[in-house]
Formats: structure tokens, C-alpha cells, sequence
């Protein structure tokens, strides 16, 4: 997903630290808590149990219910009406029973009506009485399952799902579009709510079904685009048509969609650094064809970079496609959606498809397991975008796309809030721009190299149970800490402690000493924070130790000093 504004134009703008020059920028010191506690815990489990559904966000505490079953797969059928903007579907899920299971609790928005619903057995569905209240549906199974025991509920349902009245940008909902020439142009985005705004499913990132069927009915003579493979498209003989598309892989219930349109489909097939071959599609509209093929020459060039720096594109099985749609983007797995200008920005790359491609690795494949670390989907995006910056461009290009970010964090808000948090806790714009610029200081800690070893190694890692086939699994911000200390023997537990669970930048207070000048951090919650600094005295550049968040140095009298030359270092203006 994208943030709410993106870097276009290279203009001139203050790096991240840049300029701290310390004969203008002196400051007195102040007493900073230095002691030795222990590191925080970043991914401390929460201890919240839900009883009821969060509607309007999505994750948040496990609900319970939830807890005692594992669902295995999706099989969605949905009919669009665009008339009347309406939906009718049908979901059969099979779930695996944890603990006892006497029924099977799913997530559905309370816009939608349920009619019928109960267990499949033996290839009968057999209606049951069942519960839909403030989001969520408790489908009985009329018997006590046994951990192991698979399970299989039907639901039918229906209505008006939430209409986005967004004109230029995305928001969560449907979109009810018509193209220039009057064909339905439809679309659903579901980030911020969760995929039960129009399909019956378990809203936490941390539960993906093994894969998932989607079936699409809709008038002719319009196309469907969705996640996955398109086995068939079937006709009815009365003028619609039903598409039939699979996903073979685990997939994130906000990452599926539909997309409906009259599209011209532009297809080639792509190599992949695995030696496989899969489909590369762009589904166009008819009017914006001639921008499509454009953009649609240089998107391999985009996927390549990604597969030399990240291992292969994950969803080899079923395809990449990006879809042109009545909202700006989104990173629906395999099925990426672009609505924007088929402009390229000033660092050679159209910023939209570059963005949500990289989520098929950073939120598709590696999934954070609490929207608490929300930030490694879009923090590590939007860094994948300064390292492209830099093999177009070189490394000024680098500093100056990185230097587009300090100006647009809030520090308002911790990037990681408390554990069993809702997309509502966890969305703020710093989970991409301070995200980014946080990687962006480790680099500068550890070096280029180990940082691409440290995404690389995340990536090589052995799946999740199910995943085996696009290497999908969950992940934590406690994942990156040990990676890193893993290649580069460096333990970043308090400098992202730092970083991420307080609002506030740390900042450096300079000030004179006996021999030159002092260093001193300083933190929002007095947290040990002791990340070396370089300094450049008379053109020498020298990182000074920050042991227990104190350095000194020697200056000559009447040198030139400057405070992290480069920008490397993302901390408070003040300092």
C-alpha cells in the first residue's frame, strides 16, 4: 500500500541529520538515564482475548473463538451487480480444529445480510441456526470436533457492501466506476477493514488460508480480474459469465480482490532467476492502452531488480499482473492495482507499480504477524525504493530520494504501538517514511552489503507450514534484531527500541569538553541509546563510540566540524 504522498520531483531538502555543524549548533547538556536495563522487548505477546468483533479495523487481540481452528482454504463465490451495487456470494470454508471446536467463527461486516449457513457433510450442506452480530458470524457444526478435524461451513449471504466515495486516491470499499465510453469499471480495496467488508473470513494478518478459490459472476461481455490463476470462464447462456481463479499459495484476506472491466490484457512471459517461467500480465483499459504498453515494457525491469536483490518472485505458481483500476494502488497479491498516470518520477521509475510490487515480498510473502509491525511492510517498501534510486541513479540519487523523507515524519505516534494492535493503531504515514529512514540509519550501522544479507537471509528462510510454495510465512520486528545480529554481530535491540516504541527522535546534544567537544544522547524515555556518530573535523571523518550514549573528541582550536556529514543518521532537528 502506498502512503499518502510519494517523492516525485528531485528537489533540494535537508537530509537526515545533515548540517549539524557543532560552532552553530551547540546545546547544553542534560543528565541522560544511561543505566542498564534490560533491552525492551519488541514483540512481547499481548495479553488481550477478544469477545467481540473490532468493526472498521481489522487484527487487533485473537478473538478465542478463532484461536481453536486453523482455516485451510476459501472457496469464494460472488455475484457483482452493478446496477444496484450489490453482491451475492457464497463461501465454503474448511478449517482445521486446534482445540475441541463445536463452531466456526468468521469476521462479516454487519452491511452484509447472511440467509443460510451451517456445516457441509459428506457433500451436504445441512443449514444450521447461526449468529451474526456486530461483525461476527458463529456458524455451529452440531457435533464436538476433536483437535486434527477438518470441517467444512457454507455461507450464503449478501447485500450493499461499503461504497468508496474516494475520487483520486484509495480508500477501503467498493468502487462503482463506469470507463469513458460507459462500461462498469469496479474495483474493492479492503487494507484498512479487512477482507470481511465483502466476503466472510478471519480477520488477522497472522491466519491465511493454504490457498483459495474465487469465482466472479458477472454481465458480459466485461472481464475479471483477480488473484491467482484464471482456470476458466464459464457462460451461463443468459449473458454473464462466471471467471473462475485460483490461488495456490497462502494469501492475506486484505490482499484479495476483483477487478471488473472491459481490459485489454497485455501478456508476455517472464524468466525468472529460478529458471521458471510465469505469466507477466498488465489488464489495461481500452482508453489508456498506448500508456499501458509503456509502462508494461519497463515493469520486468523493475521485477528483475527485486529478484537479484530478494531471491525470486514468490507467486511463480500463479502469475504477476498488474490491474488497472479506479483507485491510485494497492498490493493485491498477484494482481497488483494501479490507477495512477503512467508517469515515471524524476529517478527514472514509476513510483506506483514500483511501491506495490515490492509488497509481494514485504507484506505478501513475509507477513507481519500483529499489524503492530505494519512497518515492515511499508518501511521496507518504501527503502526498497531509495535502493532503486541508487542503482538507476548512483548514490546521489540515493541521498537525495532518502532526503525526501524527514520532512513528512511526524514523530506524532511509536511506528510499533503495544502488541494485538488494529490497522486503526497502527496506521500512521511513519510506518513508511520513518520505517524507511530508520533502515536507512542501520545501513549506515552495519553497511550496505550486510543489510542487503540481512533482507536476503529474511527471505531464504524455511516457510510456514502451507507456504512451501511462495516461502509465505509470518514475521516480526524480533526477526530483523536477530537477523542482524546473526550477520553482523551487532545487537540493534535498544536502537530500535528507540526508534520504533518511542514517538520522539533521539537527539544529540553537543557541547564543549576539556579536549573538544562531548556527545550526548538523548532519548524520550531516557532509553540507552548508543549509536556511534562520525564527524568530520578540518575534511577527517572519524565515528566516535557512543559507549553508554556519551562520545568525546578532540578539536583542534578554530577547526571546521561537522555532525554526521552524510545524513545518515536519523535524529531531531534540534540536535
Amino acid at each position: 500500500m502506498t502512503g499518502r504522498d510519494r517523492p516525485t520531483t528531485r528537489d533540494a531538502r535537508p537530509l537526515l541529520g545533515r548540517g549539524l555543524v557543532a560552532s552553530v549548533s551547540l546545546i547544553a547538556a542534560t543528565a541522560v538515564g544511561c543505566s542498564e536495563t534490560a533491552p525492551a522487548d519488541l514483540d512481547a505477546p499481548g495479553d488481550r482475548v477478544a469477545t467481540t468483533a473490532l468493526e472498521g479495523t481489522s487484527g487487533g487481540p485473537r478473538i478465542a473463538a478463532q484461536a481453536a481452528f486453523d482455516v485451510r482454504f476459501y472457496d469464494l463465490t460472488v455475484r457483482v451487480e452493478p446496477a444496484d451495487s450489490t453482491i451475492m456470494g457464497r463461501m465454503d470454508a474448511t478449517v482445521t480444529a486446534l482445540e475441541v471446536l463445536d463452531e466456526v467463527v468468521l469476521h462479516l461486516d454487519s452491511r452484509l445480510t447472511v440467509t443460510t449457513a451451517g456445516p457441509v457433510a459428506e457433500g451436504e450442506f445441512r443449514p444450521t441456526d447461526f449468529r451474526h452480530e456486530d461483525g461476527l458470524l458463529s456458524v455451529p457444526i452440531g457435533r464436538e470436533m476433536a483437535p486434527g478435524e477438518d470441517v467444512e461451513v457454507r455461507i450464503d449471504y449478501g447485500g450493499r457492501p461499503l461504497v468508496s466515495e474516494a475520487v483520486t486516491s484509495w480508500a477501503d470499499g467498493f468502487y462503482w466506476r463506469e470507463t469513458a465510453t460507459g462500461e462498469p469499471w469496479i474495483g474493492v480495496v479492503s487494507v484498512l477493514q479487512g477482507g470481511d467488508l465483502w466476503w466472510p473470513a478471519v480477520d488477522h494478518p497472522a491466519d491465511e488460508p493454504d490457498s483459495m478459490a474465487i469465482r466472479v459472476r458477472v454481465a458480459d461481455p466485461v472481464l475479471v480480474a483477480a488473484n491467482g490463476t484464471l482456470r476458466r470462464v464459464e457462460s451461463h447462456g443468459d449473458g454473464t459469465s462466471t471467471h473462475h481463479w485460483f490461488v495456490s499459495t497462502p494469501i492475506n484476506n486484505y490482499a484479495v480482490s476483483i477487478n471488473i472491466g472491459p481490459y485489454e490484457v497485455l501478456e508476455t512471459t517472464y524468466e525468472s532467476v529460478s529458471g521458471e517461467e510465469f505469466p507477466f500480465q498488465f489488464w489495461v483499459l481500452p482508453e489508456s492502452l498506448d500508456d499501458g504498453r509503456r509502462l508494461f515494457e519497463q515493469m520486468p525491469r523493475d521485477m528483475a531488480f527485486f529478484e537479484e536483490l530478494l531471491g525470486p518472485y514468490p507467486f511463480r505458481g500463479d502469475k504477476y499482473a498488474l490491474v488497472h483500476t479506479p483507485y491510485i494502488a494497492m498490493e493485491h497479491q498477484s494482481a497488483i492495482a494501479y490507477g495512477s498516470d503512467f508517469r515515471n518520477n524524476d529517478f527514472g521509475f514509476d513510483f506506483y507499480h514500483f511501491h506495490e510490487l515490492a509488497h509481494e515480498w514485504w507484506a505478501n510473502k513475509l507477513t507481519a504477524r500483529d499489524w503492530r509491525d505494519w512497518w515492515l511492510h511499508e518501511g521496507f517498501a518504501t527503502y526498497m525504493e531509495a535502493l532503486y534510486a541508487e542503482q538507476l541513479g548512483g548514490p546521489e540519487a540515493y541521498h537525495e530520494y532518502v532526503s525526501a523523507w524527514r520532512p513528512r515524519i511526524a514523530n506524532a505516534s511509536p511506528v510499533v504501538p503495544g502488541p494485538d494492535a488494529t490497522t486503526h493503531d497502527a496506521y500512521t504515514g511513519d510506518i513508511y517514511r520513518k520505517g524507511a529512514a530508520v533502515l536507512h540509519t542501520l545501513r549506515y550501522l552495519i553497511g550496505r552489503d550486510a543489510l542487503v544479507e540481512v533482507f536476503r537471509r529474511m527471505h531464504d528462510r524455511p516457510a510456514d507450514p502451507g507456504g512451501e510454495a511462495c516461502g509465505c510465512r509470518s514475521i516480526d520486528t524480533g526477526e530483523l534484531v536477530d537477523t542482524i545480529r546473526e550477520v553482523a554481530g551487532t545487537d540493534v535491540t535498544r536502537i530500535l527500541a528507540v526508534y520504533l516504541r518511542e514517538s520522539a527522535l533521539p537527539e544529540l546534544e553537543v557541547s564543549p569538553s576539556a579536549a573538544g567537544l562531548e556527545l550526548r544522547w538523548s532519548t524520550e524515555g531516557n532509553e540507552p541509546f548508543d549509536l556511534p556518530v562520525e564527524v568530520r573535523v578540518d575534511g577527517y571523518v572519524q565515528r566516535i563510540p557512543m559507549t553508554g550514549g556519551v562520545g568525546t573528541l578532540e578539536v583542534p582550536e578554530g577547526a571546521a566540524v561537522e555532525i554526521d556529514p552524510e545524513a545518515w543518521i536519523l535524529m531531531s532537528s534540534g540536535g
